[in-house]
């Protein structure tokens, strides 16, 4: 929880910085602290309050610059280096992505429990439980000092209720003033979430934080999904003119209606699946493998409800999949492993209503035109 005594209104860049070191982080005398950034940036700045504050907190940082990365390009060598050698804390602060691990997309890593990571840093994270991270595509220092420093105490009770009861359900039905009308199954699938708390081994989100997410089944969604929020491309986010419409068949996107954002949505999907197309001529993919993260750039990857109420819709997706009252979907790679992809891209659907089908046969309407009234206590 921010401390009673600090006034919001004059928090400043290292202030924030601190507050989730301490409150997100639960940051140790030294530890050592990679920080990941890219040069002549506003991430930069961010990435230097964060190296300056551990350093004030007795722990051990190292500040690490790489260029800008895309979704379609690798990280340094030297980043994946210093990810390799498994400090307990990572933070990547990065003007868009960390970038792809040119090694272990080609021979990915088996984790004890059977799945495969294309990635060191989500196999140190998710695999083996080795490190604590933080990662914040697009961040910038007006948005970092307005959302992180929220009562997370709250944000994470609401969490609490949301993925034990989205665990616990069969399917998923989603409706929105603006077309949403699909359903998708969760059957056995864990919800996971995004709220602030990475102070244990194996746990990492974004910051700002808030939000809770799962996996749909494979191949289980359909209906049709009307992005009129924002969504990311793999050229960067974008606010919504006029809306997306996606009709999903057997978990797929299979058709893209709508004006200029719908035609970069279909591009970037095409995008996805040639870059697996060319790791298979380029980096020895295996034929089999590349046609999967090929036909998975049109899964339905993810879907996630907003939990965080200071963020705002503006175009920049690490802030608006948290904006507190709205829904999001991603097309591409989902968060169990088991559909990979080579793009993921979030998009925002308004005032939704969103119930749970128990496999009592109880539907539970647990946000209605926007209104998640489980999670109240943000709001009071």
């Amino acid at each position: 929880m921010m401390p009673a005594s600090m006034n919001i209104e004059k928090i400043n860049l290292e202030e924030a910085a601190r507050i989730a070191l301490a409150e997100c982080i639960e940051l140790k005398k030294q530890e050592n602290v990679l920080i990941i950034a890219n040069p002549d940036t506003e991430q930069a700045e961010i990435a230097q309050a964060f190296f300056e504050q551990a350093e004030e907190m007795g722990a051990s940082p190292r500040l690490l610059f790489q260029p800008v990365k895309t979704q379609a390009d690798y990280a340094e060598d030297e980043v994946i280096e210093a990810i390799e050698a498994a400090p307990p804390v990572i933070l990547s602060i990065s003007t868009e992505k960390l970038g792809k691990d040119r090694k272990r997309l080609s021979s990915p890593l088996k984790a004890p429990d059977g799945r495969s990571f294309d990635h060191i840093f989500h196999y140190l994270l998710h695999g083996i439980s080795a490190i604590r991270a933080i990662w914040t595509p697009g961040i910038t220092k007006d948005m970092f000092i307005r959302t992180v420093p929220v009562d997370y105490l709250k944000m994470r009770a609401a969490a609490d209720r949301l993925s034990a009861l989205l665990t616990q359900a069969s399917v998923v039905m989603v409706k929105s003033p603006g077309g949403t009308d699909i359903s998708f199954s969760i059957q056995g699938r864990k919800a996971m979430r995004d709220d602030g708390d990475f102070r244990s081994a194996g746990k990492g989100g974004n910051l700002p934080a808030g939000e809770v997410f799962i996996s749909p089944a494979i191949k289980s969604a359909e209906g049709t999904i009307v992005f009129d929020g924002s969504i990311s491309d793999i050229e960067g986010d974008i606010v919504i003119q006029k809306p997306i419409a996606c009709t999903v068949c057997g978990g797929y996107v299979m058709g893209i209606e709508g004006g200029e954002e719908a035609d970069r949505l279909e591009k970037a999907l095409m995008r996805g699946l040639n870059m697996a197309s060319r790791l298979l001529h380029q980096q020895g993919m295996a034929p089999e493998t590349a046609l999967s993260y090929g036909t998975n750039a049109r899964h339905i990857g993810e879907f996630g409800i907003g939990l965080n109420p200071a963020a705002r819709i503006g175009g920049n997706m690490l802030e608006d999949e948290k904006v507190l009252g709205t829904i999001h979907f991603a097309i591409g790679s989902n968060y169990d492993e088991d559909a990979p992809a080579l793009i993921h891209l979030d998009g925002l659907v308004k005032s939704p209503t969103v119930v749970l089908l128990m496999p009592t046969g109880e539907e539970i309407t647990i946000m209605e035109h926007g209104a998640l009234s489980m999670v109240a206590a943000l709001t009071e």
